[in-house]
C-alpha cells in the first residue's frame, strides 16, 4: 500500500480558482480607495482654513484692532486682513489667508492655491477642477466641492 503525499494538479487548480474568485470579488472594494483619501483630504483641509479663518479673526478682536489690516500672530507671522463690517477676515492673498495657513507660495501643504475671490485650493496629487476648497474672502465662508475628486 502506497500512501499519497502532497496535491493532487486538481486540487492545486481548484484552490487557485477559487483564490481567483475571491481576488475579484475583492479588488473593487479596494480600488476606489484612491478617491476616498483624497475626498477625505478635502474636507480636512477645509476645517484647517476654516480653523485659520476663526484663529486670526479671534486674533484681530481680541488685539482691539478694529481699523488694522494686519493682524501679527504669536509666531510673528503677519496676516493682511479686511477691515469693513468683516473685519479681521483674512483676504484673499497669499499674504492673507495664505500667511494664515503658513503656505509657501502657492504651495499649500498639498494643496495648490489660486488665490483671488474666491480662493481656491486643490490637491496637488490629483482631481479635477471640481475637487477644490474655496475660500471666499468678503465674508470668510469655507466651501468644499468634493464632486471631481
Amino acid at each position: 500500500m502506497s500512501r499519497q503525499q502532497g496535491f493532487t494538479l486538481v486540487e492545486l487548480i481548484v484552490v487557485i480558482v477559487i483564490l481567483g474568485i475571491l481576488a475579484a470579488t475583492a479588488l473593487p472594494r479596494f480600488v476606489n480607495l484612491q478617491n476616498e483619501a483624497r475626498v477625505s483630504a478635502v474636507q480636512g483641509f477645509a476645517g484647517g482654513v476654516r480653523s485659520a479663518v476663526a484663529v486670526v479673526q479671534a486674533k484681530w478682536f481680541a488685539a482691539g484692532s478694529t481699523g488694522a489690516s494686519t493682524v501679527n500672530m504669536a509666531d510673528g507671522t503677519t496676516v493682511a486682513v479686511s477691515t469693513g463690517p468683516t473685519g479681521g477676515i483674512p483676504t484673499g492673498a497669499a499674504l492673507g489667508i495664505g500667511a494664515a495657513l503658513r503656505c509657501d507660495g502657492t504651495d499649500c501643504n498639498g494643496f495648490t492655491a489660486s488665490y483671488g475671490s474666491p480662493t481656491t485650493f486643490r490637491p496637488t496629487n490629483g482631481g479635477s477642477a471640481t475637487c477644490e476648497v474655496s475660500y471666499n474672502p468678503a465674508n470668510g465662508n469655507v466651501t468644499v466641492d468634493t464632486s471631481g475628486c
